[in-house]
């Protein structure tokens, strides 16, 4: 099977990003992540970006700047990590894809469980030095 295109919207307030509890009809439920989706045909990852949130959460932004690139432990995504800033508007979870929404430090990530371990490497090393 040929590798599939997906975005991982890090979502930044303040000190602060945006984890999700993966909803119960989704593979992997329960586990905590960023907000993620495929990419579409024809669809750039800036505008899956911007399509994913807001469908999964009910946030308008506009895309930052790629800072990553990694794949699922199952190797069937390549993974293009994104920055965004939502500085206003309320988070909206899409029942059917997110369980739960919060806004955590870094560290607060770290101590949620489950997370993949592409996530953990990420908000270890990668986010620290943006």
């Amino acid at each position: 099977m040929p590798q599939r295109e997906a975005i991982v919207a890090v979502l930044r307030r303040a000190d602060r990003v945006l984890a999700i509890r993966r909803g119960p009809t989704v593979s992997r439920p329960g586990y905590w992540q960023p907000l993620s989706g495929k990419i579409e045909p024809g669809e750039t990852q800036e505008q899956a970006l911007v399509r994913e949130v807001h469908e999964e959460v009910g946030l308008t932004v506009s895309p930052g700047a790629k800072v990553w690139e990694s794949e699922t432990d199952d190797g069937h995504f390549r993974l293009h990590w994104w920055t965004a800033d939502a500085n206003s508007g309320e988070v909206v979870p899409d029942p059917v894809e997110v369980a739960e929404a919060r806004w955590v430090t870094p560290q607060e990530f770290l101590a949620l469980t489950p997370v993949f371990e592409g996530d953990r490497e990420f908000f270890e090393r990668i986010l620290p030095t943006l």
